[in-house]
């Protein structure tokens, strides 16, 4: 098993333009999850698939590994298929470019899981419920799984009607991690859009809805990622708080 990470970028964002090469301590946004990701050993490198300019400038300034692609995707997923054609690999793990706290731990726990079971299609990143009135906020997706770990559906506002806390034990949130064995991801993106892919803006219910396996990999915590403007503040005092954010930001500032 060959594991890359790919960081599928672009500039258009409407409620933060630009935000990807927004700065952090002088680096910009998805260069601290490059960083990252190749602290961890489960990756053999890391990779960004790009249509812009900016983006591909800032990334090879520093020494990153650049994929040019179209300026036709609509998602992640069907930008990371096109750069995956060119790499040598078995498997791809889909990083988010505006989640700067990424920890290289979060990758290990997602390829220990690839590894215990080849069987299943996809995987993706789930981590805890902790406030009841994240069930309904409608701005990140949740799922719900089952006790093998196998995501049954994904939604933005919850469907069930149990108590929070019963709910906190099969509902996890959706993270910006997920993995896929190489030709499951070109087969996947050659089919046409789900109806709840479609409606909700939920590319993972395209696995679900087509009948493969989609595997939980939980992790914690759960990490704020940038959004809109606000939330900048929002991820670099949780930086400046929290000591392993604070030694990853040492380990990358070394690079």
């Amino acid at each position: 098993m060959k594991i890359v990470a790919i960081i599928p970028a672009h500039l258009a964002s409407v409620r933060f333009p630009n935000k990807i090469l927004f700065e952090f301590h002088g680096l910009p946004m998805i260069e601290h999850v490059r960083r990252r990701a190749l602290l961890s050993k489960a990756i053999s490198d890391v990779f960004v698939a790009t249509c812009d300019d900016k983006i591909a400038e800032a990334i090879e300034c520093f020494g990153g590994k650049v994929i040019r692609t179209a300026n036709t995707h609509t998602n992640g997923t069907s930008r990371i298929a096109e750069a995956i054609e060119y790499i040598d690999c078995t498997h791809v793990i889909l990083l988010q470019g505006d989640e700067p706290l990424l920890l290289p731990r979060h990758l290990e726990a997602m390829a220990d899981s690839m590894k215990q079971d080849t069987s299943v299609n996809a995987w993706n990143a789930t981590g805890p419920i902790e406030y009841e009135e994240e069930l309904d906020r409608h701005s990140f997706v949740k799922c719900a799984v089952s006790p093998n770990n196998r995501i049954m559906y994904c939604f933005r506002r919850s469907p069930a009607y149990s108590e929070f806390n019963n709910q906190q034990k099969f509902i996890r949130k959706i993270l910006g991690l997920i993995a896929f064995e190489k030709n499951f991801l070109l087969e996947l993106t050659q089919l046409p859009a789900s109806v709840v892919e479609t409606y909700e803006f939920i590319e993972q219910m395209r696995i679900v809805e087509n009948g493969f396996h989609l595997r939980s990999v939980p992790v914690s915590p759960s990490l704020p990622s940038v959004n809109e403007p606000s939330e900048a503040d929002i991820v670099l005092n949780y930086i400046q708080s929290n000591e392993e954010q604070r030694d990853l930001l040492l380990e990358i500032m070394k690079f």
